[in-house]
């Protein structure tokens, strides 16, 4: 089954050569992957500068051609780099439906940051540092790592005011920790990259989305949402990663390599961080003059949640154990970092 994708992803390549999205690339040009929207904020506050300073800080011996489609559906984006069909991916951890990236949870968790810029600086630290995260990201060079600003909760059906209110919802989730928190709460959950969400919103195949507030721009949701809830340090975050095909990396000179692990790590994921929490600043400001109603989780709601929410980062810890790391602790360093009291 692997070696079937592998070779569906191979022939996605090809064609995509043959209309011009890939072509053969020189020695020290390489190819990124992108799924997100051209225009958004993270393609071009991130992904696009972070190409430009590449070039500049290797004297133009290295530099990124950021296709202008992507070459496989989200994600697939991980073994996109890992197998070498292209060289620089970025993705969802949650995306990824098996237990290769259990330690990157931590980054998905209920009352983490209350701003991007903080979660994702913690989560470099923590996840990159503490917990190994290098190790997860087998036949990649880990590049960046961040987090969203916080996860908010949108429906059109009903203000949710009690725990009970979410039974019953049609949800749409990016898998991981907020598809497991979600179903706890009675909701149905359907997962789909975030470019459908629009078209499964209006046409009621789905009653809303967990989303941080940029998407509800991003993604054109304004008219078919009604209802979006905050909690503080988020109802859930999304775990991001940035990586490079590990043989593509072994093959760039020390000093390349130097060069671009200084624009890398920490300050991508204060860039991307920082990019992020001015889209959802963008983001409220837009749907201000909008039909809905944005406003704090009620007490039982937050209550509820974090009950929850403790089940499922004691579950994590325990299996966090068993790959010789101290998830408990790893989590008390990521709320120290971010200032979050839970």
């Amino acid at each position: 089954m692997k070696q079937l994708k592998r070779l569906s992803l191979l022939a996605a390549v090809a064609a995509s050569a043959l209309t011009g999205l890939v072509t053969a690339a020189s020695a020290d040009e390489l190819v990124l992957s992108s799924w997100l929207p051209p225009k958004h904020p993270i393609v071009t506050g991130v992904m696009e500068p972070w190409a430009e300073e590449v070039a500049k800080v290797t004297d133009g011996r290295v530099t990124v051609r950021i296709l202008p489609k992507p070459v496989g559906a989200p994600p697939e984006h991980f073994d996109l780099a890992a197998e070498g069909i292209v060289d620089i991916t970025y993705g969802l951890h949650s995306f990824t439906r098996d237990d290769r990236f259990l330690r990157s949870r931590i980054g998905q968790f209920s009352f983490i940051a209350d701003t991007a810029a903080e979660g994702s600086k913690a989560y470099w630290d923590v996840y990159g540092g503490t917990l190994d995260a290098q190790a997860e990201h087998q036949g990649t060079k880990l590049l960046g790592l961040w987090v969203h600003g916080p996860g908010m909760f949108h429906n059109n059906q009903r203000k949710v005011e009690t725990p009970e209110d979410f039974a019953g919802l049609k949800i749409r989730t990016p898998g991981g920790y907020i598809a497991d928190l979600s179903q706890d709460l009675d909701i149905t959950t359907q997962f789909m990259g975030p470019g459908e969400v629009y078209e499964k919103l209006s046409r009621g195949v789905i009653d809303g989305v967990t989303f941080p507030m940029e998407a509800l721009q991003a993604f054109n949701l304004t008219d078919y949402t009604k209802y979006s809830m905050r909690i503080p340090g988020g109802f859930y975050n999304t775990s991001w990663f940035m990586v490079m095909n590990e043989d593509v990396w072994d093959g760039l000179s020390a000093e390349d390599q130097a060069a671009i692990d200084k624009i890398s790590g920490v300050a991508l994921a204060e860039m991307a961080g920082s990019v992020w929490d001015g889209a959802d600043a963008r983001a409220a400001s837009y749907i201000a003059d909008k039909d809905i109603e944005v406003y704090d989780a009620p007490a039982p709601v937050l209550g509820k949640v974090k009950d929850l929410a403790a089940k499922h980062e004691a579950a994590w810890a325990d299996a966090v154990t068993g790959t010789g790391f101290d998830g408990t602790a790893a989590l008390a360093e990521f709320r120290g970092k971010t200032g979050i009291k839970h």
